[in-house]
Order: structure tokens, then sequence, then C-alpha cells
């Protein structure tokens, strides 16, 4: 299910977190080869996909709300 990006915040291990409209959170990492997110790397490119349509896992499984 798809929703949209509402913010940002570092984890613990200074990895991107989108956090959705749903109140689930997401790993946005830049890993290449693997994932390729190159705009996380900085503050407008991650600004630029908010409102932007993220898959939600979470919501799939029925997972509860993130809180932190």
């Amino acid at each position: 299910m798809n929703q949209a990006i509402t913010g940002y915040h570092l984890d613990e291990l200074n990895d991107w977190v989108a956090e959705l409209s749903c109140e689930h959170f997401q790993h946005v990492r830049h890993n290449p080869p693997w994932t390729n997110r190159v705009w996380v790397t900085t503050e407008a490119g991650r600004n630029s996909k908010l409102g932007e349509p993220l898959f939600c896992q979470k919501c799939q499984t029925g997972a509860a709300k993130d809180t932190s």
C-alpha cells in the first residue's frame, strides 16, 4: 500500500528514516547497487520527495503505528 512521505529523521545508526502518512516509519537508505536513492543524501533531495508515495509493507501486514 502506498503512503505519502511526511517527514524524516535519523535512526541511532545515522540512517535516514521516512515518516509516512500512515504513521509507520521506513528506512530510505542510499546503498548502491542494491538501493539507489541518491536523493536521500541531501536535505534538498529529501524535501523534494515530501508528499511522494512510498510502499508501506507494515500497512500490508497490519502492523501497529510506529512511535519513535
